[in-house]
C-alpha cells in the first residue's frame, strides 16, 4: 500500500502512540473521517482501535482528559460550530490541568469555505474560522488544514506538542480532504517525542546550586504536586525520594503521584553501599519504607502534617499548580525561602527564574548527582498518619468522616480512584492510597460532572492496559444528574468500574457556601439503583448501603472486591454532612466571595 487516506493517517499516528480509542459524537462534516477508524489494522498486536461513541461531545471531552490521564493523549472527534462548542468546557478543563488531548474538528469542505456559502452549524455570516479562534486560547496550537502537501507534517506537529507539552491542540480537517491520498511510507518514520534539551550552561548552574541547599539543609522536604504526574515525572520523582529518603508529601491534586505505601519494609541506616542497594531495589520494582507524611493543604492540612512541612529549611517542589482548592486558599505559610520548585518549562529557586530549564531533564540530572551529597543525611521521621475510625455501633449511620477512613482499606494496588469536585474531591484528601495507584479529580477547573465522563476514559483504558485493573469513581448524586448518560457508553463498551454515588440530597459543596436551603441547591430525587437497568446492563450490581454495618459488609466481600461486573452502589448520607476539609475551605471561600 503505497498511499493511504489523510483521515487514515491521522488515526494510525495515534494508533502508534497507544491510542486505541477515540471518543466524540458524529456529524455529517466528520462522517468521513469517522470511516476511516474502522481502517486502522492492528499490526502491532495492541488492541482493536475502536470508536466510543458517546452521549454527547462535552461528555466526550471529559472521557478524553480521563483517559489521557493513564495513555498521556487522547483524541476528540466533533463536528463544525455546534459539536466543537459543546466540547470546549472539557477541553478547557484539559488545557487547565496539562492533558494531552488532540481536538479534531470535521470542517466544511474548501470549495464551502471559499465561497462563503451560508451553511448550517455557520453563524450565517461566512465566516468558517470564528470557531477556530475560539479554540487557539484553550489550546496549545492549532492547525486548519488546507493544503494536501503539508497536512501530515502539520498532523504530526499537532500531536507531538500535545504529547510533549501536555495541553490541549486543535484540528481542523475539511471534509473533501480526509479521503485524499498520501505517502504511507511517512508513517514509518516515527513522531519525535523528545522534549527539547535543556541550555546545558543554565542547567549547571541550576544544578549546582540545588546541591549547594540540599548540602546545607539539616530538615529538607519534597513536596510533589499534579504537573509532576502529567508531565511523566513520576519515575524520576520516586528516585529522588528513594535515593535521599528526605519525607515526601503531596497536594491534593498531587495525590497519587507517589507512593503512600511502601512494601518492603527496609530500613535506612549509615552502610556505604546505601545507593546501589536503592538502585537494585528500584530495578526490582521494589521500594524502601515508605517516606511518605500526607497531604499538604495550607491550613486545612492535618497538624502534624502543617508542622513538618513549614518547619522544613528547604523545599524541593516538583510541579506545583497553586490553585486555591489545591493550596487552602492560598494558605501555605513556608518557614523557609530555601525553596526548589521543578516545573514543566523553567526552575525557580528562592526569587531566581531559569526559563526553559525543564523538570524531567533536570530531575535526571540531580538524581544522578545527589548520592553523594545526602550520603550523610539521617531520614528524619514522617508524620504518623493515624487511619482508625472510632468504633460505632454496625446500625449507626454512615459518615463522610467514617466512608474515607474505612475506605482506604478497601483500595488497592493500581487501582484508578476518581473523585468529583465536592465533597469527595475533599474527602479523598483523608484516604491513604496503596502503592501504584492513579488518581483522578478535577480541583483547579473544577467542573460539576467532570469524574463521570472522565471515568468512561479512565476505563476504557484501563481496559485496554490490564483488564484487572479496577477503576472507581465516587460521585455526588447532584454532579451524577449532569453527565449520567455516560454510564450508558461504560455498558455498551463492557467495562466494569465501581461508581459510587455519595446521596446527600443535592448539592452538599454548594449549600457549604452559600444557601444551605436554597431551592438553586435541590435536585429533583432519582432512582438511582435503577439507572444500570434504564442504561440495559446485562451483568451489573447495584447496591445502597446507609449503615456502617452495611458499608463494612461490601469492603469485606471478596466477590465485591473483584471488577467483574459494573456496580453502582448509593451510599446514602445525611445532608449537611461533609469532610472537615470541605466545611473549613467552604468558610473560606464563602468570605472570599462576599469580600
Amino acid at each position: 500500500m503505497s498511499e493511504i487516506s489523510l483521515g487514515r493517517y491521522l488515526f494510525e499516528r495515534l494508533y502508534q502512540l497507544e491510542v486505541q480509542t477515540i471518543f466524540g459524537l458524529p456529524g455529517d462534516f466528520n462522517l468521513s473521517l469517522l470511516d476511516k477508524i474502522y481502517e486502522v489494522e492492528d499490526v502491532h498486536g495492541k488492541g482493536s482501535f475502536r470508536w466510543a461513541g458517546n452521549a454527547n461531545e462535552l461528555n466526550a471531552a471529559y472521557a478524553a482528559d480521563g483517559y489521557a490521564r493513564l495513555k498521556r493523549i487522547s483524541c476528540l472527534v466533533t463536528t463544525f460550530g455546534v459539536g466543537e462548542l459543546s466540547a470546549l468546557n472539557g477541553v478547557a478543563g484539559a488545557y487547565a490541568e496539562h492533558i494531552g488531548l488532540i481536538h479534531v474538528v470535521g470542517v466544511p469542505s474548501i470549495s464551502s469555505q471559499s465561497k462563503q456559502l451560508l451553511l448550517h452549524h455557520t453563524l450565517g455570516n461566512g465566516d468558517f474560522t470564528v470557531f477556530h479562534r475560539m479554540s487557539t486560547n484553550i489550546s496549545q496550537t492549532t492547525a486548519f488544514i488546507s493544503d494536501l502537501a503539508t497536512a501530515p507534517k502539520e498532523i504530526d506537529r499537532v500531536i507531538r506538542t500535545a504529547y510533549t507539552l501536555q495541553r490541549p491542540v486543535y484540528l481542523g480537517l475539511p471534509a473533501n480532504m480526509v479521503d485524499l491520498t498520501v505517502p504511507a511510507s511517512l508513517l514509518d518514520t516515527p513522531i519525535d517525542l523528545s522534549l527539547e534539551p535543556n541550555d546545558s550552561e543554565a542547567q549547571e548552574e541550576v544544578i549546582e546550586t540545588i546541591l549547594t541547599l540540599v548540602r546545607r539543609a539539616e530538615n529538607p522536604i519534597i513536596l510533589v504536586d499534579a504537573c509532576a504526574a502529567r508531565h511523566d515525572c513520576k519515575p524520576e520523582v520516586k528516585q529522588l525520594v528513594e535515593l535521599t529518603q528526605f519525607p515526601v508529601f503531596v497536594t491534593p491534586m498531587g495525590k497519587g503521584t507517589v507512593d503512600e505505601g511502601g512494601v518492603s519494609g527496609d530500613l535506612l541506616s549509615d552502610d556505604p553501599q546505601l545507593i546501589s542497594k536503592i538502585t537494585a531495589k528500584l530495578a526490582q520494582g521494589k521500594t524502601v519504607a515508605s517516606r511518605f507524611g500526607g497531604v499538604y493543604i495550607g491550613t486545612l492540612s492535618k497538624p502534624e502534617v502543617k508542622e513538618a512541612v513549614e518547619q522544613a529549611d528547604l523545599i524541593i517542589s516538583a510541579g506545583a499548580l497553586l490553585s486555591d482548592f489545591n493550596t487552602g486558599s492560598f494558605s501555605y505559610s513556608y518557614g523557609t525561602k530555601n525553596v526548589i520548585e521543578f516545573h514543566s518549562d523553567h526552575t525557580k529557586i528562592r526569587q531566581a527564574i531559569f526559563p526553559g530549564v525543564k523538570m524531567k531533564e533536570l530531575l535526571q540530572q540531580v538524581i544522578s548527582r545527589i548520592g553523594p551529597v545526602v550520603k550523610g543525611y539521617k531520614p528524619k521521621p514522617v508524620p504518623k498518619i493515624k487511619m482508625i475510625n472510632t468504633p460505632a455501633p454496625k446500625t449507626a449511620s454512615l459518615t463522610q468522616e467514617w466512608l474515607w477512613t474505612k475506605v482506604s482499606s478497601w483500595f488497592q494496588e493500581g487501582d484508578v480512584i476518581i473523585s468529583e469536585t465536592g465533597t469527595s474531591a475533599f474527602g479523598i484528601p483523608q484516604t491513604r492510597f496503596p502503592n501504584d495507584v492513579v488518581g483522578i479529580s478535577q480541583v483547579l477547573w473544577g467542573s460539576i460532572g467532570y469524574s463521570v465522563g472522565a471515568t468512561l476514559g479512565a476505563v476504557m483504558a484501563a481496559q485496554e492496559i490490564n483488564p484487572d485493573k479496577r477503576v472507581i469513581l465516587f460521585v455526588g448524586d447532584g454532579s451524577l444528574q449532569l453527565t449520567v448518560q455516560e454510564i450508558s457508553t461504560m455498558i455498551r463498551h463492557g467495562t466494569t468500574p465501581y461508581l459510587f454515588v455519595l446521596n446527600n440530597d443535592g448539592y452538599t459543596i454548594e449549600r457549604l457556601i452559600h444557601g444551605e436551603n436554597a431551592g438553586y441547591n435541590d435536585i429533583q430525587p432519582w432512582k438511582n439503583l435503577e439507572l444500570l437497568n434504564l442504561f440495559n446492563a446485562k451483568d451489573y450490581e447495584s447496591i445502597r448501603i446507609s449503615t456502617i454495618g452495611e458499608a463494612e459488609a461490601i469492603f469485606s466481600d471478596k466477590k465485591f472486591a473483584k471488577n467483574s461486573k459494573i456496580r453502582l452502589i448509593e451510599v446514602m448520607l445525611p445532608r449537611m454532612d461533609a469532610p472537615q476539609n470541605l466545611v473549613r475551605q467552604a468558610e473560606i471561600t464563602a468570605k472570599t466571595n462576599e469580600g
